[in-house]
C-alpha cells in the first residue's frame, strides 16, 4: 500500500507546482506593462510601385549611347560640349571635315588657348578612345535594377573595407546655424557634395574631406572652363558622379585627361545599378506626394514634372553609398528653413525643378527611423547601418 501512496503523493506535488509556475507567469502577465503599440509599417502601393519602375528616359538614352558610339554628338544634347587637345595625350580624338576652323571666343588671352573652351559642331566626327568606348558601353549594360548592388560598393569603390563611421555634409544654410565643424572631422570619412567651400566655414562644415560627389551637369559646368577645378578638394581625394546625360561621359574623359598630371585621383563614375535603384526608390516617394497633395491619379505626374530629366540630388547619392560602404551614417546640412539660405556658400535662393527634395526629405526619415518600408531598398536583403541626421 506504501507504494501507491508516494505514487500518488508525488503526482500531487507536481501538480501544485505546475500549478504555482502557471499562476506566477499569469501574475507577471497582469503587472507587467503591456509592450508599446507601434502601428504596422505601411502598405506599398503596387501602382506606385509599377510607375516607380518605369523609366521614361531609356529610349532617348539608348540613342544617345548609340550615337556617341558611332562617332556623333548627340541630337539631344544640344548643351554638350567636347574639347580639342593633343591627340597623343587625349583619349577623345576629333576629326574634322571639310577643313572647318573652330571659333575662338576667348575673353582674357589665355582663353584662346584653352582647349576646354571649344564647342564642337555636329558635323564634325569623335573618334572614341577605347578604353572611353569600354566604360560608356558598360554603363548602359548595367543600367538594370540590382539592388544588391548595395553590398558591393566597397569593392567596387576600391574600399578596402567597411568604413567605421562616416560623415555626409550636405549645403543647406541651416548648417550656418550650429558648430558642427569638429563633430564632422571626428568622423573616419567626410563626404561633400558639388564642390562646395569649406575654406571660412571650418567650424560649421569642417575642413575634411575624403569623399566628394557631384553629379554631371555641375561636372560639364566646371569641364568648360580655365583652370578647372575638377578636383576642389586637392590631390588623391576621390570625386564620384554620377550621369545625368550620356554625353557628359566625354566631359569626364576631359577632366580626367587635362588634370591627370595634378591630380592622383581620377573622376569615377557611379555604377548604373545604384542609379537605377536610387532613381525608383525617389520616383515612388515623389509619386506618392503628388497624389497625397493633388488628389490627382499617379499618371498624371509626368505632366508635373520633367519626367525625362527628373533625377536625384547628389545628396541622396552620397547617402546612398554612405549607407552601403560605412557601419555608422551622419548626415548634416539637409533640409531647409525659410530664416535659412538654400546653400550655405552661395546666394542661391531657389531649388532646382530637376529634383523633388520634399519627397527624398521623406525618404530620409523612413531611412532614419523604419528602413524596413522603403521601397526597393527593401529588396536588397541589406542591413541598413544606423543613420542619424543633425539639424
Amino acid at each position: 500500500m506504501k507504494r501507491p501512496l508516494r505514487r500518488s503523493f508525488a503526482v500531487l506535488i507536481f501538480v501544485v507546482l505546475v500549478g504555482a509556475a502557471s499562476f506566477s507567469t499569469a501574475l507577471r502577465r497582469a503587472v507587467a506593462p503591456a509592450p508599446a503599440w507601434e502601428p504596422p509599417p505601411p502598405r506599398l502601393n503596387a501602382t506606385l510601385l509599377r510607375l516607380a519602375a518605369a523609366d521614361p528616359s531609356e529610349a532617348s538614352l539608348r540613342r544617345d549611347v548609340d550615337e556617341l558610339l558611332e562617332g556623333r554628338l548627340p541630337a539631344s544634347a544640344a548643351r554638350a560640349r567636347a574639347w580639342r587637345h593633343d591627340r597623343l595625350l587625349h583619349p577623345l580624338h576629333l576629326h574634322r571635315h571639310h577643313g572647318l576652323s573652330l571659333p575662338r571666343r576667348g575673353r582674357r588671352p589665355d582663353d584662346d588657348h584653352d582647349t576646354l573652351l571649344h564647342p564642337l559642331p555636329r558635323h564634325e566626327q569623335l573618334h572614341i578612345d577605347p578604353a572611353l568606348r569600354r566604360d560608356l558601353s558598360s554603363w548602359h549594360r548595367l543600367r538594370r535594377y540590382d539592388p544588391s548592388v548595395l553590398g558591393s560598393l566597397a569593392s567596387l569603390l576600391s574600399i578596402p573595407g567597411r568604413i567605421p563611421s562616416c560623415a555626409v555634409v550636405g549645403n543647406s544654410g541651416i548648417l550656418l546655424r550650429a558648430s558642427h565643424g569638429d563633430f564632422i572631422d571626428s568622423h573616419a570619412a567626410v563626404f561633400r557634395l558639388n564642390n562646395a567651400r569649406v575654406s571660412g566655414y571650418a567650424a560649421h562644415v569642417g575642413s575634411k574631406t575624403n569623399f566628394s560627389f557631384i553629379n554631371s551637369n555641375i561636372l560639364h559646368l566646371c569641364a568648360r572652363r580655365p583652370g578647372c577645378f575638377c578636383h576642389p578638394y586637392g590631390h588623391g581625394v576621390p570625386i564620384l558622379l554620377y550621369i545625368c546625360q550620356a554625353a557628359h561621359f566625354l566631359d569626364v574623359a576631359a577632366c580626367n585627361a587635362t588634370s591627370s598630371t595634378r591630380h592622383g585621383s581620377p573622376i569615377s563614375v557611379t555604377d548604373a545599378r545604384l542609379d537605377v535603384l536610387c532613381a525608383r526608390i525617389v520616383k515612388y516617394y515623389s509619386l506618392r506626394r503628388f497624389v497625397a497633395e493633388t488628389g490627382r491619379a499617379p499618371e498624371e505626374w509626368d505632366r508635373a514634372h520633367d519626367a525625362a530629366m527628373f533625377h536625384y540630388s547628389s545628396g541622396m547619392q552620397a547617402i546612398m553609398v554612405a549607407v552601403g560602404v560605412c557601419d555608422r551614417v551622419s548626415v548634416f546640412g539637409f533640409g531647409k528653413s525659410s530664416d535659412a539660405k538654400h546653400h550655405y556658400h552661395s546666394n542661391q535662393k531657389a531649388e532646382l525643378d530637376l529634383h523633388d527634395y520634399e519627397a527624398e526629405y521623406a525618404f530620409y526619415h523612413d531611412l532614419s527611423e523604419h528602413p524596413q518600408v522603403v521601397p526597393f531598398l527593401n529588396d536588397s536583403g541589406f542591413a541598413v547601418p544606423p543613420v542619424v541626421f543633425y539639424r
